[in-house]
């Protein structure tokens, strides 16, 4: 009887350490969480619009902290140079010849008589067959939300989010004090509720109810985009505060620090839940600042116009434990790039018949790797008016043309007249000294990158004669 006794105690201890070995082999084996995706795109904040850029009038502290635990991109594009083709490269992936939008509404913007060409038709839609960074990401089982300006479709439900926080087709909110015109679909608790702070109140919510499954979340507030309607609360502090570099705009700086009280509402919901150690986040803006509003000196003009205060944004990128903090890159990138970036750091492979145009940067936040030198291009074959002194044409921000980057140099074609600006952003990011007559070898080098690049992805030229210009 003892020895059975003995035998079945062996028997027992002998299972225990087989299960306890089969569970921790399993515990190794069981992969890791899916990294929480968080991509932020305020809209038209312009590249020194944000104290971790430079500016000391806008007060943007919880940007600014977000930004020194990652890493921060001083030469970070957008594809295009306003609000809906920037989104729509961003979303898709692709430069602006593919999906064909190219601007906001129809692409004969200002009067005809000053249209010396017709311009290329504008794709006011997203095509359907263009598969979306959230309809991946939903079909890899994370939950998605849009928050705020959507501006591709009419229904961002129909492109794989999940929960829509007032989004649409509108490009601006119509007013940020209730009613919310061009935004029905959220409802004010209160006749004075500010709009972008409800949005958030919505992203909170969101946020709460995923649990522990990943998510998506896109926050994309319709601000700091016009009407310029300022938080009243804040408007004091601003009136009598010395202006920094050209920004001088009260109104406007409410909206700034508004949109960062809001994003530090949502950092400190995350530290509270746990979710921010395990969140992958992208600051960006669509395009440059509206130069009739803000100032981005040293760099020329503004929205709407492809010198680099149109196109060039504040950026930065914050892993905790994968990106180091503190650190800063100086390597061209565009928000092409999120595209393969995201489903880099979701484990997502590409759709085998979907065409990319960015790279995933991740080598370069990880540490682990470099990007190649490559070209970054830009094709507006369309009109936008309301020129300004920076642009040097008091009709028109952008005439139809395209742009092209390589290296520390840039250089610009425009349709009309075939006027070439040639300029090395290293020496001078003022784009004021046209280097085109004195260095046609670095033109024409640029001149055949283009070409080849408009060759290969189709994008149209316009040529056709306006008879309703007038040359004077």
């Amino acid at each position: 009887m003892k020895n059975k006794i003995v035998f079945l105690c062996m028997i027992f201890v002998s299972a225990f350490f087989v299960q306890c070995s089969n569970a921790k082999k399993s515990s190794s084996e069981k992969p890791s969480a899916k990294p929480n995706i968080l991509l932020i795109n305020i809209d038209d904040m312009g590249w020194r619009d944000v104290g971790f850029m430079g500016s000391e009038y806008y007060e943007t502290p919880n940007i600014d902290a977000l930004s020194t635990q990652g890493m921060i991109f001083t030469n970070a594009y957008a594809a295009a140079s306003n609000c809906a083709p920037s989104r729509a490269c961003m979303m898709s992936g692709q430069w602006t010849p593919r999906h064909g939008i190219y601007t906001v509404a129809n692409s004969d913007r200002g009067k005809s008589s000053t249209r010396k060409l017709i311009p290329t038709q504008n794709n006011e839609y997203m095509p359907d067959d263009n598969i979306l960074i959230p309809e991946l990401l939903k079909k890899a089982g994370y939950i998605t939300c849009h928050a705020g300006k959507w501006h591709l479709t009419d229904d961002p439900l129909q492109r794989g989010f999940d929960v829509n926080i007032g989004g649409s087709h509108a490009g601006n909110p119509g007013s940020y004090y209730p009613p919310y015109k061009r935004v029905p679909s959220l409802k004010a608790p209160s006749k004075d509720y500010y709009l972008t702070n409800l949005i958030m109140d919505k992203s909170l919510e969101f946020l709460n109810s995923v649990g522990n499954e990943p998510f998506f979340l896109y926050y994309a507030p319709y601000a700091v985009h016009t009407p310029i309607q300022p938080i009243k609360s804040l408007l004091s502090k601003y009136k009598d505060k010395p202006e920094w570099n050209g920004q001088n705009n009260a109104r406007y700086a409410t909206m700034v620090e508004n949109v960062d009280i809001q994003i530090g509402r949502m950092i400190a919901n995350l530290k509270k839940s746990g979710k921010l150690k395990n969140t992958f986040i992208i600051f960006i803006s669509d395009n440059g600042g509206v130069y009739k509003i803000t100032k981005q000196w040293p760099l020329r003009a503004g929205k709407g116009a492809y010198y680099e205060g149109g196109i060039r944004e504040p950026m930065f990128a914050f892993w905790k434990g994968k990106i180091q903090a503190g650190t800063k890159s100086e390597v061209p990138v565009s928000n092409l790039d999120f595209y393969p970036t995201i489903l880099e750091v979701a484990g997502i492979e590409k759709p085998a018949d979907k065409i990319l145009d960015g790279q995933s940067i991740l080598p370069v936040l990880t540490g682990n790797g470099e990007l190649g030198e490559r070209p970054l291009f830009w094709h507006f074959p369309i009109y936008l008016e309301s020129g300004n002194k920076e642009t040097q044409d008091p009709i028109f921000r952008t005439r139809p043309g395209s742009a092209v980057r390589w290296g520390d140099w840039k250089l610009i074609q425009y349709f009309e007249n075939n006027d070439i600006e040639l300029y090395n952003l290293k020496d001078d990011i003022s784009e004021k000294n046209n280097r085109f007559e004195s260095n046609k070898t670095k033109a024409n080098e640029l001149m055949g990158i283009l070409e080849k690049w408009r060759t290969e992805t189709n994008a149209p030229v316009p040529t056709e004669l306006n008879p309703k210009y007038k040359s004077n």
